[in-house]
């Protein structure tokens, strides 16, 4: 059999449910009713993170579903329903009629399909996707043995991802854990090992509340030897972007993880043409612009540059770039709200350089960033690995839709 061939339509091989916003007036943030799904802006990284609630869902997505939002700029983005939730118009929810085990085989067609679908998908200014065209989507000629053959093959990938995701975030854990006991309840160990607050030590009054003795109020470039933001070369010059070979990062790849390779490159011409700058490995950049990616991050662990929506912190060796990252994440919220209160809705160099934070010694900061260092260390490892697997499921996926690969 040519499992090339094309005679199916993933309507034979799907259930597919369009999502349906419920009434306004049974939603909720206070955890009454099902989660409710608007779109991927509650999506994770393989599972949603909701934040609303409805006690009156008009559509349903069941355990295991295939999660497949259909409308805007993030159009064909999916995750997995790990539990029930009610689905608004921006999501559809896809089940195989074969059962769970052939969910991962469904995700694999969508994804090999998936730039014909957006071709095809209606939309003035960001497509949107009907039941018609997910329905009608051709599909390739699997039959049911090797579609789960398949499943298995992407899945076991995709499970080691999904536990290398976990790893990183336990311990992530762990250092904001540490930094708080620290940083925030003051019990970092003092002279003869004790936690320091407890153990009675000196507290004086700073304009951030009480802090301990020796400890300074100041602003982020106090931290930095230097805070700079990036630029973009001109799209029309082919030469700034054609077989480029320097990451240039944008808002949306600041998403609190490593910063090991960018979507997009440019060559060394339009990094000297234009206002980006080159970065080393251990610079926090941090996105100004773009709801509500204001304030998210990333640590490069190359060297790189970004648009001009990012900021670029080079910490000074004294304080760390871990203990300054961790300063900042714990100011996320105040930092978003400084930006929604502002004319632009944005943050700037200027709030940035300005924003105050505690300043402990630089011996105690330093033998945190000892300490934690060993959880980056770990948390690098994997993401390298996951970054590995990804290029491995993709350059698999095509080979074994359109039959190269025998299974």
């Amino acid at each position: 059999m040519n499992s090339n061939k094309i005679s199916g339509k993933l309507g034979d091989i799907a259930e597919i449910i369009m999502g349906q916003s419920p009434p306004g007036d049974t939603c909720n943030g206070l955890n009454v009713g099902l989660p409710l799904l608007n779109g991927p802006t509650e999506f994770g990284s393989n599972h949603p993170l909701p934040t609303q609630f409805t006690t009156s869902p008009s559509k349903i997505a069941e355990v295991g579903d295939l999660l497949f939002c259909v409308r805007g700029s993030t159009t064909g983005r999916m995750n997995w329903a790990e539990q029930k939730y009610a689905i608004g118009r921006g999501i559809g929810a896809l089940r195989h009629v074969h059962g769970k085990e052939y969910q991962p085989y469904l995700r694999g067609v969508i994804e090999y399909k998936l730039p014909e679908l957006l071709t095809r998908a209606t939309g003035s200014t960001f497509p949107n996707v009907s039941r018609d065209q997910l329905t009608n989507l051709d599909i390739p000629n699997h039959p049911l043995p090797v579609q789960k053959k398949i499943a298995a093959i992407l899945s076991s990938l995709d499970d080691k991802i999904e536990l290398n995701t976990r790893m990183n975030n336990v311990l992530e854990e762990i250092a904001r854990a540490l930094f708080h006991r620290w940083f925030v309840a003051f019990e970092f160990p003092d002279a003869e090992g004790k936690p320091y607050k407890s153990a009675g030590g000196k507290m004086v009054e700073s304009e951030m509340g009480s802090v301990p003795e020796g400890w300074k109020v100041q602003p982020v470039i106090d931290f930095c030897d230097k805070i700079e933001t990036g630029g973009t070369p001109k799209r029309n010059v082919k030469t700034y972007w054609e077989e480029g070979t320097i990451p240039w990062f944008k808002t949306g790849e600041l998403i609190d993880e490593t910063l090991l390779s960018s979507a997009e490159n440019i060559t060394p011409l339009g990094l000297k043409e234009s206002n980006c700058k080159l970065w080393k490995p251990k610079t926090i950049l941090i996105a100004l612009y773009a709801a509500p990616t204001v304030g998210h991050m990333g640590i490069l662990e190359i060297t790189g540059t970004s648009n001009q929506a990012c900021a670029a912190l080079m910490t000074k060796k004294e304080y760390g770039y871990l203990y300054l990252y961790h300063s900042l994440y714990l100011a996320r919220d105040n930092l978003q709200s400084i930006s929604v209160g502002s004319a632009q809705q944005n943050l700037n160099v200027g709030i940035i350089k300005n924003y105050k934070l505690i300043a402990p010694t630089s011996s105690l900061t330093r033998k945190f960033s000892d300490i934690v260092e060993k959880y980056y260390s770990m948390i690098v490892v994997n993401q390298k690995e996951k970054k590995m697997l990804r290029e491995i499921r993709d350059t698999l996926l095509p080979k074994l839709m359109n039959g190269e690969i025998e299974v």
